[in-house]
């Protein structure tokens, strides 16, 4: 028996009798599970849903999770994955990072059922470079209450989730997937919610995935990923992006740039020998691998020919994207502090626009100001939502877009609008992680929201009684439901003539 089952088979022989009476239980795959329960809702914790990625399986895919002995106590959440300092999400500062994080949270209605509750499995933002499916924000509470099951994960991040080397790349068998490591992590906890949802009353024949920003990307890089074809039925992308382009695995996609000679230049500036050998690499401490923290355009987005073999609009175009209900959209002032004049991930993003294509969308805008305000929220966000949405809908598959625009009276932001992330207490019905007052409004858009989410989950339809409806998009219906403080209002996108100057200028360079 496994150390650690040791331990945790001595702790429950030392609890007093009746201790777990109570509480919850969940055979799954692995063993024995011990859950909590409250408010209705239990929840399991923790839950290893592949090996620790450690040692020599540090950039490997990943391997199954080891059995357990006895039952296993999953009351409390895991470690994050190493990771830079907390973004600010609820939740994420106060918790140990360790490379040992491949796990994942659930949390179902109590009671009887008389059939499969729908699963919605969640992937956490922060740029490929941090966050955690175990902040306070995405409790699954207040969803599952609504009758779906809630599934958190954690996958690798930054450089321990996206790199690769050519000393790697030497020790791989041919064919053997490399470098997108956060991926294939997700693409693991989809297959183990597919073998286990039933154990808390799922049905894997009907997961949605839903992600934010890096984690909204990940949707529709799911989408387009062979390997994680069928292991879900619905997506929800928010504020996903979807023009982004990928570095190559190599040097052998010309114009782009490659990970392995970006993993040469971490090498070197961490001072590793030019012979660096594959042990060398895994025998970094990995608090080394947060710095430089790499860029999310570049050095965590990477075709890789295995997992990914494409990018994403280029899978859209072509039709091979998962032919499944989809849902996607922006926030209404989402990266409104970033200006396109600065440097790095985001700002230069007009860099290759023609002077003519410039004037036209400075007019389109209404002058440098607002230009300098939303040009780059529109060039990664909100055209690229419409692209990717035309696209699926054209390809016959049922498609609605929102854009979120409910602004707190607490709003401390001059950004007038909602910035990016800020759709997320809403969505789960979290208000109160917030941290600051939340009025009525934002409690009635938090219900509606979260009922439009769980009702796409039940039915592959946001729509149902007692809601605004919100129209189907297709077909020259380029319509949306806007989630404004008086509440959804379906209309057409707005905008739209800078939008299409920005098409005009992305179909020119691609």
């Amino acid at each position: 028996m496994p150390f650690t089952s040791l331990l945790v088979a001595a702790a429950l022989m030392m609890t007093p009798a009746g201790t777990f009476e109570e509480k919850p239980r969940a055979d799954v795959s692995g063993g024995m599970l011990i859950g909590r329960a409250a408010h209705g809702v239990a929840s399991f914790k923790a839950i290893p849903y592949a090996a620790p990625p450690v040692g020599p399986l540090r950039w490997r895919a990943p391997q199954p999770a080891q059995s357990w002995s006895g039952a296993r106590d999953s009351g409390e959440v895991g470690a994050i994955c190493i990771q830079p300092p907390s973004n600010g999400d609820p939740g994420v500062g106060p918790l140990p990072m360790s490379e040992d994080c491949l796990t994942l949270n659930v949390w179902t209605p109590q009671g009887r059922r008389t059939e499969p509750l729908p699963v919605m499995v969640w992937i956490h933002g922060g740029g490929y470079n941090n966050g955690s499916g175990t902040a306070a924000l995405y409790d699954g509470t207040n969803l599952a209450r609504r009758g779906v099951v809630v599934v958190t994960i954690n996958y690798r991040l930054g450089r321990l989730g996206f790199f690769d080397h050519p000393a790697l790349a030497a020790g791989r068998t041919p064919g053997e997937p490399a470098a997108n490591y956060g991926l294939m992590d997700q693409i693991a906890a989809l297959e183990w919610v597919r073998d286990n949802a039933a154990a808390f009353g799922g049905d894997p024949a009907n997961v949605t995935i839903f992600g934010e920003s890096a984690g909204g990307a990940a949707v529709t890089q799911l989408m387009v990923a062979p390997s994680a074809r069928g292991l879900f039925h619905r997506a929800v992308v928010q504020s996903g992006m979807g023009r982004q382009r990928s570095a190559a695995l190599a040097l052998d996609r010309p114009g782009r740039p490659s990970a392995q000679t970006m993993g040469l230049g971490w090498a070197r500036g961490a001072g590793l020998p030019a012979g660096a050998t594959a042990e060398d690499l895994r025998a970094v401490p990995a608090e080394r691998l947060l710095n430089p923290m790499p860029a999310f355009y570049s050095d965590n987005l990477i075709v890789d020919g295995v997992v990914l073999t494409e990018d994403v609009v280029e899978g859209f175009a072509a039709g091979r994207q998962a032919p499944v209900p989809l849902i996607l959209g922006a926030n209404s002032a989402e990266f409104w502090w970033i200006r396109p004049s600065d440097a790095g991930a985001y700002g230069r993003t007009d860099d290759a626009m023609t002077e003519a294509e410039h004037d036209a969308l400075l007019a389109a805008y209404g002058g440098p100001e607002a230009y300098d305000q939303h040009v780059v929220s529109d060039l990664v966000f909100n055209e690229p939502a419409r692209r990717l949405a035309r696209l699926h809908a054209a390809a016959g598959h049922p498609t609605w877009m929102y854009r979120f625009d409910v602004v707190p009276e607490s709003n401390p932001e001059p950004s007038g609008g909602a910035t990016h992330a800020s759709e997320r207490p809403y969505v789960f019905d979290n208000l109160h992680t917030v941290g600051r007052p939340m009025g009525d409004r934002d409690a009635r858009a938090a219900t509606v929201m979260a009922e439009y989410w769980t009702t796409f989950a039940a039915a592959g339809d946001p729509n149902g009684e007692g809601r605004p409806p919100w129209p189907e998009f297709g077909a020259g219906r380029d319509r949306l439901l806007e989630f404004s403080n008086d509440g959804p209002v379906a209309g057409p996108i707005p905008n739209a003539a800078r939008l299409d100057l920005i098409e005009a200028f992305y179909e020119r360079i691609r």
